[in-house]
């Protein structure tokens, strides 16, 4: 009697175990569904907001008003970042604070910076999805602009104007 008890004590228990690891949740789910329902295909990188090197540097390059919001550890930062105007500097630990978020801008365009893109994705998606629509990320990071970047492509030559 008591081995019965046990055993059905013992399913009960693994039941409501697994009824637990399995679960999630559905309307974070469906609202990440929304999110990434146009990320298909050759587009998928512009779906989810991605600039190469290039094209950030061109956006700077034209005049656009960029915020620069890099997300690496305080260490890392000290040693080089950003130097455009407004840039941010954010842990990633620290960006989903109320006081940094009030931080970001909605009225500019916002693209986020690590090392290798990594953490930059991961924040740029998250910000993505509570509604800064204006985030970018910096495909490949610093690593990828370093490695893009020389001082012919960082200083291009102006335009030639026609003469009138």
């Amino acid at each position: 009697m008591y081995r019965q008890l046990f055993v059905a004590a013992a399913l009960v228990g693994l039941v409501g175990v697994s009824g637990t690891a399995w679960s999630y949740d559905q309307a974070l789910a469906k609202s990440y569904a929304q999110l990434f329902e146009p990320v298909a295909g050759a587009k998928a990188g512009k779906a989810l907001h991605l600039l190469t090197p290039a094209d950030f540097v061109a956006r700077v390059n034209a005049g656009e008003q960029i915020v620069t919001l890099d997300v690496r550890t305080p260490a890392e930062v000290r040693v080089f970042t950003s130097t455009l105007p407004e840039a941010l500097a954010i842990p990633v630990n620290e960006v989903f604070k109320s006081e940094n978020l009030a931080r970001i801008p909605t009225d500019k365009p916002v693209v986020v910076i690590c090392y290798s893109g990594t953490r930059a994705v991961v924040v740029g998606i998250a910000l993505r999805h509570i509604g800064f629509d204006n985030v970018y990320v910096l495909k490949g990071g610093f690593r990828a602009l370093a490695g893009y970047l020389d001082p012919k492509t960082a200083n291009p030559a102006p335009q030639a104007t026609a003469a009138h």
